[in-house]
């Protein structure tokens, strides 16, 4: 039994006419009869008396009448309800970040975004790397902004800007007077390095500096976030090294010095499902693309 065969006898029942009926329902009287008989077959009671003068409901056929009225309203009520929360998820951009993107990316695409599209829900989400690729693989995420370059059959990355990395110390410092530091100065100095649970990548990245350059810090703190990393030169225990979006978040009592070797950059990606059909992840890629006139046909 399907649900086209309940419509065909509600029909039927409310017309008591097979020919009205049938040109109600667009098809062929015959194959209208032939339907009815394959739902009595299926109930296995006759529904529906019928004579060369006359149809008319028998009491079985009344009962059904009443139930397939109220299976065929569920049904419907159930595609309504399935619609419309896929017009709510088309209406809706979960963004996960890491903290550059609030600096770097957001201001330059978020405001036309809701301009352009007045509907459209967006929630940010501050997630580390890791959380952003399970997030976005289970469904929950639709962007992330990440360090990494997740590119695989599953998951669409893009190269958005690469960041240099700046080091900062307090303003009463022994190495504050120099113009550009000596890297051989770093070696032993108190130090403050962003937690590897919280910022993985950057966390590696000083160690694989210092290890690259011969060098040794003396850890006196893991920081969780950046604003503790900055507090903690502030409050002069020990220096960093972070990346160059937080150069306005300074404080009046810190100082960014050169060094004189390079320090490394940091890459951040977008990434996105490759199967998505969201019209929300498309337009949000139109203009970051437009934006940072990303290579959409290719992965860095």
């Amino acid at each position: 039994m399907e649900l086209r065969h309940l419509r065909y006898f509600i029909t039927v029942a409310e017309e008591l006419n097979f020919s009205k009926a049938a040109l109600k329902l667009y098809t062929a009287q015959p194959s209208l009869s032939q339907q009815i008989k394959d739902l009595e077959e299926d109930v296995g009671v006759k529904l529906l008396h019928r004579t060369k003068r006359k149809v008319e409901l028998t009491e079985e056929g009344a009962v059904f009448l009443e139930q397939a009225r109220l299976t065929l309203a569920q049904a419907d009520k159930a595609v309504a309800m399935a619609r419309q929360v896929s017009k709510a998820k088309e209406q809706l951009l979960r963004i996960g970040f890491v903290p550059v993107a609030e600096m770097k990316i957001f201001p330059y695409v978020l405001p036309n975004l809701r301009v352009q599209n007045s509907d459209l829900k967006i929630e940010l989400l501050s997630m580390n790397n890791s959380e952003q690729m399970r997030a976005l693989k289970k469904g929950e995420l639709d962007i992330t902004f990440t360090r990494h370059n997740f590119h695989n059959e599953e998951i669409e990355s893009q190269f958005v800007l690469r960041e240099p990395l700046i080091f900062i110390l307090p303003k009463d410092h022994p190495l504050a007077k120099y113009e550009r530091i000596p890297v051989k100065a770093l070696n032993g100095i108190d130090f403050i390095i962003p937690a590897a649970e919280q910022s993985h990548t950057l966390h590696h990245a000083i160690l694989d500096f210092a290890k690259n350059n011969a060098i040794e810090f003396n850890i006196v703190q893991k920081a969780d976030n950046i604003l503790f990393n900055i507090n903690s030169i502030g409050i002069g225990l020990g220096c960093t090294i972070l990346p160059g979006y937080i150069a306005p978040l300074t404080m009046n009592n810190t100082v960014i010095r050169p060094l004189d070797v390079e320090l490394p950059f940091l890459d951040l990606y977008v990434s996105y499902r490759k199967n998505s059909n969201s019209v929300a992840v498309q337009k949000f890629m139109e203009l970051l693309t437009k934006v940072f006139y990303l290579d959409i046909n290719r992965a860095e």
